[in-house]
Formats: structure tokens, sequence, C-alpha cells
């Protein structure tokens, strides 16, 4: 675990850099984790796939489809590959837990291990 300050606050993120507790988020946390992950701003398009993401996870526990995610947003098909280069950096700028490793190794290699 590390501590991050930002803004002021302390915000505690695990070993990859995943907030430990996703209420910590706010679009400061959200700007400070996107520059840990080599992302210069978070655009309008950016901030809606991230919102859609967390609003997902808050409704459902679990991470959205991409392709669901794009039309939700009103975006062009792989717009979280388009806007974040991997969706995983989407998901831990969202503030959210690290997804468990099915949705890893899904996302990581385009299927779940047998």
């Amino acid at each position: 675990m590390a501590i991050m300050e930002i803004g002021g606050r302390q915000i505690t993120v695990d070993d990859e850099g995943y907030l430990v507790s996703m209420d910590d988020w706010n679009e400061k946390i959200a700007c400070a984790l996107a520059e840990q992950e080599g992302i210069d701003e978070l655009t309008d398009d950016r901030m809606a796939i991230i919102r859609f993401m967390r609003d997902y996870y808050k409704q459902y526990n679990y991470f959205p489809i991409l392709g669901s995610v794009c039309l939700h947003v009103h975006q062009p098909d792989k717009c979280v590959k388009q806007e974040f280069m991997h969706p995983l950096k989407a998901w831990k700028i969202a503030g959210l837990p690290k997804p468990p490793d099915v949705v890893l190794a899904y996302l990581n290699y385009g299927q779940v291990p047998t």
C-alpha cells in the first residue's frame, strides 16, 4: 500500500495504483491518477467514460462490457481503447478496485483462462 497526497488529502492506493477506497475519488484524484498512467488531460469524452464506468460499477459491482460503455456515452466503438490505450487505465482512473483475475485475463489476453 502507498499513500498519495493530492489536493491536501492523503489517499491510499494498492501496490498497482488502484484506490483502496473508491469513496476517496473525485475529479482531482482522477487527474492525479491519469497523470500516473501517462494520460495528460481528462477531456470531456474521457470523463464521460470514467463516470459511466463508476456508475456501472456502483450499480452492478462489475466491470462493464466495453462496447456498452461507448454506446452509453455516445462515442465511437472502441472508444475506451482510443481514449485510454487500455481499459484498465480508465478503470484505475475511475477509482475502482482492481478487477478480478477473470476480467484481467479477458482484457489482457482476449480470453478467459481455462
